[in-house]
């Protein structure tokens, strides 16, 4: 939300003299004026000048009533900071939150009507499939998971079994953090099951209740006590059974943490994962998109399930999605679909 509307407010102000580079101008917004008062910062002498532009260069909010200037900010949205164009789910986000920002100046009569509705700029609709070059095959899953405990004394080793939830469990990055042992249950034979509770987005500790830099919040699409049941196979029950007895839990009961208790930062993930990588894979595979993110991880365990002849509902519900977004997110990483449905049809005409 914040850096939507940054990237707006920089649009719609006069050309007026002594305008800070747009580097410091989004420190001011950013980092101060769209805080909450009580989590505001002493504002240092280029801050206070910035604000004090802004606040003298900034359009009225009754500006947005010409069409020209709302569309000169949804075409800012359109464009990344160096120029080129944004991804089109990126566009749709950035608008749908200028969108809900005059929707609640309509709510409050600062405008008589909400100026996107007069204005259109066209968008490629987006495709969201997930690329089948990032998919790893199991082999390359077990191989990224030994090389993780290549990196580092200590974070490598504890990070296996985090990235192990994601690729057997399909556990999105922040569920995998927020995953505690009370969630768990791990026979010593057989299939365990994760039965997910809550999730620890990275937020920033300038943008969360807690003031902490991850906040424990609900599962996505569910309801705030909602819960989501993963059942896990042998491997992954394993995993985590020798990640508990090594390493311990926090003291809230999460399984994955640092040394000190806190959550792994997604710098500190991504560093790992990347050096990872590096050790699992030859120099022309780790320049391709092959499991390029962490969460590629998940998008291999969703694409194995369907591929395996889960029904989609059933893996549907496993990954927390919905039937039809999954299918259209995974439909280019199904394969052997056509053979199977030709043999289904022979097997029913011959009867």
């Amino acid at each position: 939300m914040t850096d939507t509307l940054t990237g707006v407010t920089l649009v719609l102000t006069h050309d007026r003299s002594g305008r800070p580079d747009d580097a410091t101008l989004r420190r001011a917004l950013r980092h101060f004026a769209f805080l909450p008062l009580d989590r505001r910062p002493v504002a240092t002498p280029e801050i206070a000048a910035a604000l004090r532009w802004l606040e003298a260069a900034s359009l009225p909010l009754t500006a947005l009533e010409e069409a020209k200037h709302t569309r000169a900010a949804l075409e800012s949205l359109s464009l990344l900071l160096d120029g080129t164009a944004a991804a089109t789910s990126t566009y749709r986000r950035k608008r749908a939150v200028f969108h809900h920002a005059l929707e609640y100046a309509v709510e409050r009569e600062a405008l008589s009507a909400n100026p996107l509705h007069r204005v259109k700029l066209r968008r490629p609709k987006p495709g969201g499939e997930v690329d089948r070059r990032s998919v790893v095959n199991p082999a390359q899953a077990r191989q990224l998971l030994t090389a993780v405990t290549y990196v580092g004394r200590t974070r490598g080793p504890m990070m296996r079994a985090m990235f192990a939830a994601m690729y057997f469990g399909g556990l999105r990055p922040g569920e995998a953090a927020g995953l505690r042992e009370q969630d768990c249950h791990l026979p010593e034979t057989g299939w365990g099951l994760l039965t997910l509770a809550k999730t620890r987005p990275e937020s920033g500790k300038r943008y969360t209740d807690s003031g902490e830099t991850h906040d424990e919040r609900g599962l996505k699409h569910r309801g705030a006590k909602e819960t989501r049941p993963v059942p896990i196979p042998p491997e992954l029950v394993t995993i985590l059974r020798d990640h508990i007895a090594a390493h311990g839990v926090a003291a809230d009961g999460r399984l994955f943490r640092t040394e000190s208790g806190k959550a792994f930062s997604g710098s500190t993930v991504s560093k790992i994962w990347k050096e990872a990588r590096g050790y699992a894979f030859p120099p022309d595979v780790v320049a391709s998109p092959l499991a390029a993110r962490p969460y590629d991880l998940r998008h291999a365990a969703v694409s194995l399930w369907l591929n395996a002849g889960v029904h989609a509902p059933e893996a549907a519900e496993r990954a927390g999605h919905g039937v039809d977004v999954m299918l259209r997110v995974y439909a280019k990483c199904i394969d052997g679909q056509r053979e199977m449905a030709n043999r289904r049809i022979l097997e029913a005409l011959a009867g």
